[in-house]
């Protein structure tokens, strides 16, 4: 009998794993969402196909907070600034009585973002500047290491969305080259990017400072600068597009209204085309956000009504969290 229940469950545990092998989004409830991803990629792969794309034109672009991880309470390049805040301090005793630096020196992350563009780009420049390129590497490797996220207590590396994972892996298995494309911190990004997405530094794309060329203890180095060389946001993300890649890509994924061009843009061509919105309705698993649903609204990463009708329109798809993903994080049960 013993032996019998051992062999039963053997069976169960092959069925399984081959089940999952032929799946090759196992994270992703069947539904509307996973047929219009896979339909896409297979017509545009297929030999003979009328819609086949060949290899060196399948470009994929991904945003990264909010739609490859999670952004609240705020995004995760934030409360690295709030760290280097607190690392600087002792150097500016000024910033105790000017925001956004004293509200971020208490831990009132809000109150800190409630500035907008102007407060974040403040304390980025404070922050993320004076130093080597190289430095500035190892300091956010450094960071991101040990870094957790303040609900979960999870490393922010954990908190990377399973089901884009798996079709991260999906496209680049079907001969797409995936690229992100975002508002965060490009050499934030690339330092970490390649270990938890497998996506190269060379495909990451976001905002950037200026950096200049100098000769340090006799060696070449790139020194960051406390200047905005570019904000890879909104109708500056199809500009990095081009700059950057030189194709137009024909699947763009994103989560926010900071993302309707880049989508736009991707759509904005003949042939099979592709574009996705994450829609965080899960309060229970992530966080739940987003005028559009009737769900609160946030300062950043807002995915507004006038969004939601240009999905339609346009026939994007709209992925809810809650419904169409059966794990949201790698680490649940």
């Amino acid at each position: 009998m013993k032996n019998s229940l051992i062999k039963i469950l053997f069976a169960l545990l092959v069925l399984t794993s081959v089940a999952y092998a032929a799946d090759p989004l196992p994270s992703w409830n069947e539904g509307a969402a996973k047929k219009s991803i896979v339909a896409f990629v297979e017509k545009v792969t297929k030999p003979g196909s009328p819609h086949f794309v060949p290899v060196s034109e399948r470009i994929a672009v991904f945003d990264n907070d909010g739609t490859l991880w999670c952004e609240q309470p705020v995004p995760v390049q934030l409360y690295f600034a709030l760290d280097r805040v607190k690392a600087l301090a002792p150097q500016h005793p000024e910033w105790k009585n000017k925001e956004p630096f004293a509200s971020l020196l208490k831990g009132d992350m809000k109150t800190a973002a409630a500035g907008g563009e102007h407060a974040i780009l403040e304390m980025f420049m404070a922050t993320h500047t004076g130093m080597a390129t190289d430095e500035f590497e190892k300091i956010v490797k450094d960071w991101i290491a040990t870094a957790k996220h303040p609900k979960t207590g999870k490393l922010y590396t954990e908190m990377v969305y399973q089901p884009m994972l798996e079709l991260l892996a999906y496209l680049r298995t079907n001969g797409f080259k995936t690229f992100i494309v975002s508002g965060g911190g490009i050499e934030f990004m690339r330092a970490w990017a390649e270990k938890v997405y497998g996506i190269l530094p060379e495909q990451v794309i976001g905002s950037s400072i200026k950096t200049r060329f100098e000769m340090r203890d006799g060696k070449s180095v790139l020194v960051r600068m406390p200047e905005l060389n570019f904000n890879d946001d909104k109708s500056g993300k199809p500009v990095a597009i081009n700059q950057h890649i030189g194709r137009r890509p024909i699947a763009a994924f994103g989560n926010s209204n900071g993302d309707k061009e880049m989508l736009e843009y991707a759509q904005g061509d003949s042939g099979a085309r592709f574009e996705l919105l994450v829609l965080h309705d899960d309060a229970a698993r992530e966080y739940a956000y987003g005028p559009a649903r009737g769900l609160p609204d946030v300062k950043l990463g807002a995915f507004k009504r006038d969004l939601d009708e240009e999905a339609k329109h346009n026939g994007w798809t709209v992925v809810s969290m809650k419904n169409d993903w059966k794990r949201v994080f790698a680490f649940e049960k």
